[in-house]
């Protein structure tokens, strides 16, 4: 069974059809880069050219990196302020010319991850890891969260908005706070780390994963985060995971 995902994000659009059994793309996925406006519109058009590039015509999945609820956005920190009260699922439907399922970046990502990747070891023999919830945390354009207690989401976090050292949390250790502002891999380890420390405290959680495409370079930066109480793993669906969960939550029943 197939759905098809769009994972839209601050600097770039990007989508696949997906193979569901197997949490995996089903061709190489396609991306354009996300308009600068970042108006709603514009983002719209781009979506519908991503579809276009397959000539899907199934079920459609779509992140976005804010708060959703009930196909609205609530908030849009790295786009538009456009975004914020519309109802952007009826909006990509119109453009699309069928039924989309709106869902938080991060929430997507850590979906696929508690089904196809990281999270879902929790549960194998001999895998050990603590009691509390747990936190899928994207490292991108702004950082995203995913939360899940007994592996139930609980949706729309927003943890990246934490306020660390008088700054939102993701100003201070996203990869793009590490590109913005020249960081080194230690420089930014210990912002990062930083972070983590605040989330544990907070929230006490059994497992960090990872995400977002810097996942791929975690043997850059995890040896360096010392001290944590909980056991950080790197995101195993990489910079997919957002395009395999938003067509996960396309194919459940609305």
């Amino acid at each position: 069974m197939e759905a098809f995902g769009v994972d839209i994000g601050g600097t770039g659009i990007k989508g696949a059809p997906v193979h569901l059994e197997a949490g995996s793309l089903s061709a190489d996925r396609f991306e354009v880069g996300t308009p600068q406006s970042g108006r709603p519109e514009d983002v719209a058009d781009a979506v519908r050219h991503v579809v276009a590039h397959f000539g899907w015509q199934g079920p459609i999945g779509v992140t976005f990196p804010g708060v959703v609820a009930d196909g609205l956005v609530q908030s849009a920190a790295n786009m538009h302020p456009a975004w914020i009260g519309s109802s952007a699922e009826h909006l990509l439907a119109r453009r699309l010319e069928r039924p989309v399922a709106l869902v938080n970046d991060a929430d997507a990502a850590g979906i696929a991850e508690m089904t196809h990747g990281a999270g879902r070891r929790r549960a194998q023999p001999g895998v050990h890891f603590g009691s509390g919830p747990t936190t899928m945390l994207t490292l991108g354009t702004g950082i995203g969260s995913a939360i899940f207690v007994n592996d139930v989401l609980v949706p729309n976090t927003e943890l990246g908005h934490l306020e660390v050292a008088g700054h939102d949390a993701e100003k201070l250790a996203s990869a793009r706070a590490r590109q913005v502002h020249g960081l080194t891999w230690e420089a930014w380890s210990r912002q990062l780390q930083r972070y983590l420390t605040h989330v544990e405290m907070l929230f006490s959680p059994g497992l960090f994963i990872l995400g977002g495409g810097i996942s791929r370079q975690a043997n850059r930066f995890l040896p360096l985060l010392q001290g944590l109480k909980t056991p950080v793993v790197p995101a195993e669906l990489h910079n997919d995971a957002g395009i395999v969960g938003a067509a996960m939550v396309a194919r459940q029943p609305q």
